[in-house]
């Protein structure tokens, strides 16, 4: 009698999930996140900033024993003006009772310079003055 042999038996083939490799963290350089926080700047809507007034100059530095403020101008200012300050804590207007440059009281002050002010109220750098 001859040999059976036994079938062979079908292998069977499995499934395989192909999976997405996990995203790579890329490194931001100090440039790159300048340039992203401009474009984020940028695309801030500019509405609020034109109903406040015409945006006179930024303060720089503050002096707390004598009140007062430098203030890089991007305008020209006088001495009677009427001042918004604001900030992300400050906000009040005040009119403007002396301006120096360089430690000599001045009536006017032009684009570009960097006047001290006395102000009423504590400010802070980066707040924006606007002129009412």
């Amino acid at each position: 009698m001859p040999i059976k042999k036994k079938p062979k038996k079908k292998a069977i083939k499995k499934k395989t999930v192909k999976r997405k490799k996990p995203a790579l963290k890329r490194k931001v350089t100090k440039k790159a996140a300048k340039k992203a926080f401009k474009r984020k700047v940028a695309k801030k809507p500019l509405a609020a900033k034109k109903t406040e007034g015409n945006i006179i100059g930024i303060v720089t530095h503050y002096f707390p024993k004598v009140r007062a403020a430098v203030v890089k101008l991007k305008g020209p200012l006088s001495v009677g003006d009427s001042l918004k300050l604001k900030g992300h804590t400050t906000d009040f207007t005040q009119n403007i009772a002396s301006i120096q440059i360089d430690h000599v009281p001045v009536n006017t002050a032009k684009r570009g310079q960097e006047i001290g002010l006395l102000v009423n109220s504590r400010v802070r750098q980066h707040d924006m003055v606007y002129k009412l």
